[in-house]
């Protein structure tokens, strides 16, 4: 931020306000040695949207951490994305965490990558689950789901042919 010539008033407001977003306030005066990785990851989250951007692109954010953590982050980032209206882009190999987290999926193939599916999330009604919980008894759930499985199976077995 100081290099984009943000005040340094601007600069403490802003960085608060998004240790608070990213559930790291009680943590502000930590060293970097002293945060777990799911907290470094809310780190780098914070340092990313004090920039502002449009778009947010993330290749497998999660993928390091663990199921719990994993979890918590994904809870976090659809608040996020509601409180910032931000568009995010994310990569993902994890079927729950693409539904959970997506308005739309494009679902490649294994090799060469190229677009398998392109669906909109219809059965979320445009809504965004802030519990994981209240998404997976939604009607139309469990059918997407196995719906994503069933093109992973056909990807594996073009695969093996």
């Amino acid at each position: 931020m100081k290099i984009l010539g943000v005040p340094t008033a601007e600069r403490r407001e802003r960085a608060q306000k998004l240790l608070e977003e990213v559930h790291l306030a009680p943590a502000a005066d930590k060293y970097p040695a002293e945060l777990s990785g799911g907290m470094k990851q809310r780190v780098a989250i914070a340092r990313t949207l004090a920039q502002k951007p449009e778009v947010l692109l993330m290749d497998e954010p999660f993928g390091a951490l663990d199921a719990q953590v994993r979890w918590e982050m994904q809870e976090m980032m659809v608040e996020i994305m509601d409180v910032e209206k931000k568009t995010v882009i994310m990569v993902t190999h994890d079927i729950q965490e693409a539904i959970y987290m997506a308005d739309r999926i494009v679902f490649y193939t294994r090799t060469p990558g190229r677009i398998k599916e392109d669906v909109m999330m219809d059965f979320k009604n445009g809504q965004r689950f802030t519990s994981k919980e209240d998404l997976l008894s939604q009607p139309g759930y469990l059918e997407f789901e196995k719906q994503m499985f069933a093109w992973m199976r056909e990807e594996i077995q073009l695969q093996a042919a």
